[in-house]
């Protein structure tokens, strides 16, 4: 079949090319970087500038198919083909291709063909011809398409991060351990109507951020509730969250009215860019008990991939926190900057183990002795628990109490805050009502427990020591 399609082989007969294209040499003979033949392939068969397809999913996922996991907006994949109400392009890519569903969202070869081939059915409602499609900056408007963007200033934000990366190149080693490249190359993009789109990499709301560095990008009044902190609630602690998606995704994910959650600010991994969402006053949806007591702050990324956690983003974000911690007099420790897996009451996981805990607090410069306690509850405690109580000990340390719902376990944890790398007294205890209390006490560097123990049915009594600090709980949190 030759490479250069007719615009109704195309859209008409789009279901045989990803079938030949497939196919390609048996199993036997797979090629040794599949996914770098994938976007070769797929970008010859519908006629789209391979190195403007790769910079598309790098913006996307960082070519990170997440085991067909999908992102917080519904993408899938390495093209990030979206099934939800921000749009559609997983069925049209089905449509397109003749490939399953269940196929375009866990093979990564397919998937590079569906984002194909709808980059090129946008391309193609555009009127772009085949000399056209040569020049990657005539892609600019089906690229911001792709983004299935919820605003037209965001969909030029989307489509200006692809080409601001084909500016500076791509190189990037995928979970399997290839490399794919793409070199560093002058584009210049038509933006045709969105020339005339705010940027919102330029602009600012001076009158509506509460941090001046922000960018202002209103979320959708039905992602958050108007309110009047801190003199309806007080704001005492910040949660940090990752998207589990693109910058831009994410921002018009939070626009949308569906979506029925938020945070109060995003922050970009490329650079540090940071938008605000909600007003820190009204309390954004994004850690349920939490909300009407907390400032949220999103990180662009997915928690199983550390390379979206550069050094711009933390430093970034860290004096952003730094900022809403002096103007609300929140102490800059863990036990009032937390991650949102640590919130009571919820069933997520990040920011996630890749996170680096130790530098963002000294970026903070809240590390209250030199240094960040590299431990957290749910690393001591392990696997599956989940933090449903905390009670903080002065400023030496703070207790947790977890749980964990594969196995009805409770574990408690006290993890220091200063001190850290010296042996001091530390411990923590746990008991079930009507059984004798387990304790872990001694001079520990960093953190006393794991206490664990099965209460079905019962109540618990627990607490800690830290310092001259001790906490004791009356028995609580009585359920199976």
């Amino acid at each position: 079949m030759k490479a250069r399609l007719r615009r109704s082989a195309v859209l008409l007969a789009g279901s045989l090319i990803p079938l030949v294209c497939l196919a390609g040499p048996p199993a036997s003979a797979a090629p040794p970087d599949p996914l770098t033949d994938a976007f070769t392939r797929a970008a010859a068969t519908y006629e789209v500038p391979r190195d403007l397809l790769v910079t598309l999913g790098y913006a996307e996922t960082h070519l990170d198919g997440h085991n067909g996991a999908p992102s917080a907006s519904g993408g899938y994949g390495v093209m990030h083909l979206v099934s939800s109400p921000a749009g559609h392009t997983l069925e049209r890519a089905a449509s397109l291709t003749g490939q399953p569903v269940a196929t375009l969202k866990a093979d990564d070869a397919a998937n590079v063909v569906g984002g194909a081939a709808v980059l090129r059915s946008y391309a193609d409602e555009l009127g772009l011809d085949a000399t056209a499609r040569k020049d990657a900056g005539k892609w600019y408007a089906a690229v911001a398409r792709y983004g299935n963007a919820s605003t037209a200033e965001v969909a030029r934000l989307y489509a200006d991060t692809v080409y601001d990366l084909m500016a500076t190149g791509v190189r990037t080693a995928t979970p399997d351990g290839e490399t794919v490249t793409v070199t560093a190359q002058t584009v210049r993009p038509d933006r045709g109507a969105y020339a005339q789109t705010r940027d919102l990499d330029r602009s600012f709301a001076a009158a509506a951020v509460d941090y001046p560095s922000a960018h202002w990008v209103p979320a959708s009044s039905s992602n958050y509730a108007v309110s009047s902190r801190p003199t309806s609630n007080v704001i005492d602690r910040i949660v940090i969250h990752v998207t589990q998606g693109s910058y831009a995704s994410t921002i018009s994910w939070f626009q949308n009215p569906a979506a029925q959650v938020s945070a109060h600010y995003v922050v970009r991994s490329s650079d540090g860019d940071i938008t605000q969402m909600v007003r820190e006053k009204d309390r954004a949806f994004h850690a349920r008990d939490y909300n009407s007591r907390s400032v949220g702050i999103e990180h662009e990324g997915f928690v199983d991939n550390a390379s979206w956690f550069t050094d711009s983003m933390y430093r970034a974000s860290a004096a952003l926190t730094r900022s809403i911690a002096d103007r609300y007099g929140i102490p800059k420790d863990r036990a009032h900057i937390l991650g949102h897996v640590e919130v009571p009451g919820n069933d997520h996981t990040d920011p996630g183990p890749n996170w680096d805990w130790a530098k963002y607090m000294q970026y903070v410069g809240g590390d209250n002795g030199g240094g960040s306690n590299p431990h957290t509850p749910q690393s001591v405690c392990g696997s599956g628990y989940t933090v449903v109580d905390s009670a903080a000990l002065g400023s030496a340390g703070t207790v947790y109490l977890l749980y964990n719902t594969a196995n009805g376990n409770n574990c408690v944890t006290t993890i220091k805050r200063t001190s850290l790398g010296t042996a001091t007294a530390t411990a923590a205890y746990l008991e079930v009502q009507g059984k004798s209390r387990v304790t872990d006490s001694g001079s520990f560097a960093y953190y006393a427990g794991p206490v664990r123990a099965a209460a079905p049915g019962k109540c618990v009594k627990w607490g800690g020591k830290a310092g001259a600090s001790v906490y004791d709980s009356p028995f609580e949190h009585c359920g199976s």
